[in-house]
């Protein structure tokens, strides 16, 4: 039987199993979850054992547990290891969902809940693709699967779980689906990530609350201050101003920029997506770069003082933040949120106190396009897509696929499968079902694709 009419024939079980995983509230931010992550990692156990594994298990780590399983079909064959998460963003701002975010609903051709595509949906192509080839025979190479539970907070405990299991872990390549295409219509291959430095910025000024009336004007207010040093964190011309920050920064080669020209983007298609009217970013580069190559720093989260309904004159005694920055190859996350702190403690005037906790972070990775098992991906998207896919770098961060390669030497392959549409992260994520069935078609494509050039 041929894949597309596997698929055909499986289509509502594979389904109900995705939907099995996503009516699990694996939310690795929160601690009243735990629960949760085990559950989840004992429900891909199973359905990794259902689709052909030899052995799986639940392995224990610093934080939330692993799933690890294999297929081994022969010693002296080569080793792909499939890396995934279980874990999930939170689902707030629950009001603006259009159905609960776990529980799954099919409209429009497409899967609306939260890890819908990040990443149960995408993780649910990689084991059915899997699946596939097992019970048609047409596996030549072992298989290892390693899924995490706190990929969403920053792997902390997978850097450790990797030193300890290296050899358990050996492989030739690694496979990742947690990316995204550029269109529908338009597949990709992502051949660089950004990597990520993210803080947490407490500002105190006086003891406690004050009344406004009273103090205003006289007291330096934390929540005024705290917006006045963020300000001062990028120029008029979009370039951060943190001192040395730019020293490892290495310049997009032109004919990288003629490259990138070139991807069919459609800017106020672009805009009219996210509703606003206009971009900003660095002068001197399109968006595609500003959001791909180029490093940025954002506000993730400012609050303070009274929130509530009505109103209350205050004073407020303390102001937080969460920032981050993304960062380019070449970029040590370590380092930048040193210089970071640095520079916010060295700018905080007299009149308030100021604490920088750095949260968590990640270098920045670049794929070989020459790579045998990138190419195998690319043919994999041309079987099943009817184009060959465009190698570009994305903005986002997977901080461990830099740490795959530190710890194990292996190179990663980002084969994913998203849509900016598909609103990760956010209420009303999605993945398409049409793509969800040809992301299969060309893992299964991939994968018989490899051994045709390891052979």
């Amino acid at each position: 039987m041929n894949i597309k009419d596997y698929i055909k024939q499986n289509e509502e079980r594979f389904l109900q199993e995705l939907f099995s995983l996503i009516r699990i509230p694996s939310i690795s931010a929160k601690p009243e979850h735990a629960h949760d992550m085990t559950a989840c990692a004992e429900r891909w156990k199973e359905l990794l054992i259902a689709a052909g594994v030899d052995e799986a298990h639940i392995m224990p780590s610093q934080g939330n547990p692993l799933v690890y399983a294999e297929k081994r079909v022969a010693a002296d064959a080569p080793t792909v290891l499939i890396y995934a998460h279980y874990d999930v963003m939170p689902a707030e701002p629950l009001d603006l969902w259009k159905n609960p975010p776990f529980e799954p609903e099919i409209r429009d051709g497409h899967i609306w809940a939260r890890g819908a595509d990040d990443d149960k949906g995408q993780s649910m192509i990689q084991a059915k693709a899997f699946e596939y080839l097992v019970k048609h025979d047409l596996l030549r190479h072992n298989v290892k699967f390693i899924f995490e539970g706190e990929e969403e907070i920053g792997s902390p405990s997978l850097s450790a779980f990797l030193e300890e299991h290296k050899e358990l872990l050996k492989a030739d390549v690694i496979l990742v689906s947690d990316t995204s295409m550029l269109a529908k219509d338009l597949p990709s291959l992502t051949t660089g990530l950004r990597g990520l430095a993210y803080w947490e910025i407490e500002v105190t000024g006086p003891n406690r609350d004050l009344h406004s009336g009273h103090f205003g004007g006289a007291v330096a207010n934390p929540i005024n201050t705290l917006c006045a040093l963020l300000a001062k964190v990028i120029d008029e011309d979009g370039r951060i101003t943190i001192p040395h920050f730019y020293d490892d920064v290495e310049d997009v080669p032109q004919a990288e920029r003629d490259m990138i020209a070139k991807i069919p983007f459609d800017e106020q298609k672009y805009m009219d997506a996210i509703g606003v009217k206009s971009v900003k970013g660095e002068k001197g580069y399109s968006t595609i770069e500003r959001n791909s190559c180029r490093p940025s720093f954002d506000v993730c989260g400012i609050w303070g003082g009274y929130t509530g309904t009505g109103s209350k004159t205050v004073l407020p005694s303390k102001a937080y933040a969460k920032v981050s920055c993304r960062l380019v190859p070449h970029q040590q996350h370590e380092k930048i949120s040193r210089l970071f702190a640095d520079y916010i403690e060295s700018i905080a005037p007299d009149c308030v106190q100021v604490k920088v906790t750095p949260m968590h972070g990640g270098e920045g990775y670049v794929c070989p396009i020459h790579h045998p098992a990138y190419k195998a991906a690319e043919r994999g998207f041309e079987q099943a897509f009817g184009k060959k896919p465009l190698p570009v770098r994305r903005g986002g961060s997977i901080p461990i696929i830099s740490e795959f390669e530190r710890i194990l030497g292996i190179k990663t392959i980002l084969m994913g499968f998203g849509l900016e549409s598909n609103a990760i992260h956010s209420p009303n994520e999605n993945f398409s079902i049409d793509i969800f069935k040809k992301g299969i078609e060309a893992v299964v494509a991939f994968h018989i694709e490899l051994d045709k050039i390891k052979n």
